[in-house]
């Protein structure tokens, strides 16, 4: 096996507005590992408010390079993803990029879909939501209009301009909203408040309202919230199942903040035990990630998997939406092609 990897910029359609700030690019390192004459693509996405950068991403790839290229069979493909994932602390983005290759990679000398190997019915993916950022009045409506054909909106508040927000997208549409504070309120009564109001306005659940090391906060909304809250930031990694369980309602699983579809899984499963609900969700991602991702998304409840649609230069085509219902293809591995 022998590994390639290449620094790209990927670009928004629109600056893209959160609580962390207002972003027009995010920078990524696509991965390639050749077996035999195939292929396997990978992705790593590094927003710029998480720690990996395209440099650490790279000097992972390095420390993986001997592991991955001293393989001949890829039928130990779980032992070898789990030497990946202890091989240095941290870097989840550089893993989860290796861990979708190998997959990729894997159901291309399987002849298999990732779905078909994870036991996954192509037939119960769920709609993705449609991604509103903070923005003007005037383009939360150009980009509503933009996301019509999509059956649900996620929308992104910070806590000053909230209820204007909402007022502005119930103006345009009546459809189903997700919203995604991404830990921008301040305490636990002035969240509980903007819920109850939120509870009015057709919005099925709340992301991360709090900062995320809040936990005794997070239970007290978590008892007295009339809607779900699903843990975004407060969930980073496997070994956070265990402190946020019952402080949230739900969760919100993605490969670049897990280590890849291997990890996902492993979070999936447990997280069906503690009766949590679930959504895939992702970074700034091309249809590479995206696509892998939705190799998954069967087995969840929720999916905020829309990235491909908010970006300029998408380097792969894979997954389709109809009605923003995921559409997987039975290609083998994760279903992608690379663009020329």
């Amino acid at each position: 096996m022998t590994i390639h990897y290449k620094k790209e910029l990927i670009h928004f359609k629109h600056p893209f507005k959160i609580a962390h700030g207002t972003r027009t690019s995010t920078s990524i390192v696509f991965l390639q590992l050749h077996h035999n004459g195939l292929i396997g693509y990978g992705e790593a996405s590094l927003p710029p408010y998480l720690p990996e950068t395209q440099n650490s991403v790279i000097s992972f790839f390095e420390k993986a390079k001997a592991l991955l290229e001293s393989i001949s069979d890829l039928n130990e493909i779980d032992l070898l993803i789990e030497q990946i994932q202890i091989m240095q602390e941290n870097n989840t983005a550089a893993k989860a990029a290796i861990d979708i290759a190998l997959h990729d990679l894997y159901g291309k000398v399987k002849k298999q879909s990732c779905w078909k190997m994870f036991g996954c019915k192509k037939e119960n993916t769920p709609f993705t939501t449609y991604t509103l950022g903070i923005d003007t009045n005037e383009m939360i409506e150009q980009k509503v209009n933009e996301g019509k054909a999509f059956k649900y909106f996620k929308v992104k508040l910070n806590g000053e301009y909230d209820k204007e927000i909402i007022t502005t997208i119930r103006n345009k549409t009546d459809k189903p909203i997700i919203v995604d504070v991404n830990q921008g309120w301040k305490d636990k009564y002035e969240a509980l408040k903007k819920i109850e109001w939120l509870n009015t306005q057709n919005v099925l659940f709340v992301e991360q309202p709090l900062a995320k090391e809040k936990l005794d906060d997070a239970f007290w909304l978590f008892e007295n919230s009339p809607l779900p809250i699903i843990a975004d930031e407060a969930m980073q990694q496997f070994t956070d199942l265990e402190k946020i369980k019952h402080c949230f309602h739900g969760i919100n699983i993605k490969l670049m903040k897990c280590g890849g579809l291997s990890a996902a899984k492993k979070i999936i499963t447990a997280a069906r035990e503690y009766n949590l609900k679930i959504m895939m969700g992702c970074m700034t991602e091309t249809s590479c990630a995206i696509s892998a991702a939705a190799q998954l998304s069967p087995l969840v409840d929720y999916a905020d998997l829309d990235s491909p649609n908010l970006i300029t230069n998408d380097f792969f085509e894979g997954i389709k939406f109809t009605e923003g219902k995921i559409m997987l293809n039975d290609a083998f591995g994760i279903g992608v092609v690379k663009k020329l």
